[in-house]
């Protein structure tokens, strides 16, 4: 019977049946970042309950950790308990930790491909939404909560029920200026942000192939901004090479013996998907989101919509915009590029190369947000932290930093960001601050601009 990527995947991983749709499925890869373990290990002990598998287990600081330079943990008691507490529970537990300052350390989502640990045709969970980051790999990757993060600790499986399946088509040859943010959010955009609830999504079209890894992994970060727990791509030769000689990932005949087995992975010619959505990226502009939902999204020479129903109202209040109005030339105070779903080497020589030569705007704050260590290492060997400094930002350490704001690095009240992130939502980057989402090159042209800028007319 022919099965999709997602099919192939699922069945080999399931250890029972357990009825009514649900099926008790085998986890290869558990990551943990200090918030998990702060809210699961209580319970573990309390229960007895010891790890069962800390060589599948891998943690790191990621979302209370400061990112400013120098920093030795979190900024605040609070933080620095929780880093304490990650500690002791991993060195008890057998745990490996990448920690501060460590080859390794970062977000979970970006160290997990690039110490290759993620690896295509595996199960990888961590208590985060943006998980599905993994699946660019081809593997099954999504999100959990805490008791499930308790269940896997003590079991290494999982209770889930099978979703249906999706296969999201992009062909065309991306215009100068678009990157694969811009092609996912303007998929978000076309089907809602509810579009893929229900569904395990995998990602197709000659544009996909067409992007690099790294790339791959941005559009399956803002699966869950879809509506969906799983996004995938199927792997191919870029994804074996990009593999290879990782520090955990396979080596000689395993090797060898591993791509043999990725290669069967790919969905059957055959293979029925649930629901079927696609996109031309051929005529497409950089995209920005103008609302508090990353489906309110634009083109950057479009103007904002006016609003479908009251939600959309309250949005355009929140954010201080008009209907009609372009949203080229609307004046910002910070930039944002960083986060799990821009803050990759890849990310940042295109943020770079917007940057060179150029000044940010007096009045606008810019960070740039390493996503780890050895992001961070390569950047500067590259000398790309220089060109930030000479431009004016901030060149920061590894972590969440200002996209999800755990640390209190914040924007100030009603400032306006311009954000490489995957969220918008009201408060995301502090209390009444209006986001902005975008490219890592239309976040570096808003920095320089001073306003939001189409980067096309920034581009040598």
């Amino acid at each position: 019977m022919a099965e999709t990527l997602f099919e192939k995947i699922w069945n080999e991983h399931v250890v029972a049946d357990l009825g009514g749709g649900a099926n008790l499925l085998y986890v290869d890869r558990h990551y943990l970042h200090e918030l998990c373990i702060s809210r699961g290990f209580p319970t573990l002990h309390e229960r007895g309950l010891p790890v069962r598998n800390p060589d599948l287990t891998f943690a790191a600081p990621d979302h209370v950790i400061s990112s400013a330079p120098g920093r030795t943990g979190g900024a605040f008691p609070w933080s620095i308990k929780v880093m304490d507490t990650m500690r002791i529970e991993t060195a008890k537990a057998g745990i490996r930790m990448f920690d501060i300052g460590q080859d390794g350390q970062g977000i979970l989502h970006v160290i997990g491909p690039e110490l290759g640990l993620t690896l295509p045709g595996t199960t990888v969970v961590c208590g985060d939404s943006h998980t599905c980051t993994n699946g660019a790999l081809g593997s099954l990757a999504f999100g959990i909560g805490i008791s499930e993060v308790v269940h896997i600790l003590a079991t290494q499986t999982i209770v889930q029920r099978k979703p249906k399946t999706m296969r999201a088509t992009f062909e065309g040859t991306l215009p100068r200026g678009v990157y694969s943010k811009d092609l996912i959010l303007a998929l978000i955009g076309k089907v809602g942000a509810a579009g893929g609830a229900g569904y395990a999504i995998e990602y197709a079209g000659s544009a996909v192939r067409a992007l690099e890894l790294e790339a791959r992994m941005t559009l399956c970060n803002l699966s869950i901004e879809l509506g969906a727990k799983i996004g995938m791509v199927a792997p191919d030769e870029k994804t074996y090479e990009y593999i290879l000689g990782r520090r955990f990932s396979p080596s000689g005949a395993q090797y060898d013996v591993a791509v043999a087995h990725w290669k069967t992975l790919p969905t059957d010619d055959e293979a029925k998907f649930d629901r079927e959505v696609g996109l031309d990226a051929t005529s497409l502009a950089p995209q920005i989101t103008w609302g508090t939902s990353p489906e309110d999204v634009i083109g950057v020479d479009g103007r904002i919509p006016q609003p479908s129903h009251v939600s959309k109202s309250d949005a355009l209040a929140y954010m201080g915009l008009a209907a009609g109005d372009a949203i080229a030339g609307t004046k910002v105070d910070r930039v944002f590029i960083g986060s799990c779903t821009n803050s990759r080497v890849s990310d940042l020589r295109i943020a770079a190369e917007i940057a060179r030569g150029r000044k940010v705007a007096k009045h606008v704050e810019a960070w740039v947000v390493p996503g780890s260590v050895g992001v961070k290492k390569e950047a500067e060997a590259e000398g790309l932290h220089e060109i930030f400094l000479e431009a004016g930002f901030q060149w920061r350490e590894p972590g969440c930093s200002m996209c999800v704001g755990v640390n209190e690095e914040w924007a100030a009240p009603k400032a306006r960001c311009v954000s490489t992130s995957n969220r918008n939502f009201v408060g995301r980057q502090g209390p009444e601050v209006r986001t902005h989402l975008a490219s890592p090159a239309m976040a570096a042209a808003a920095a320089i601009a001073g306003e939001i800028a189409d980067v096309r007319q920034l581009m040598r």
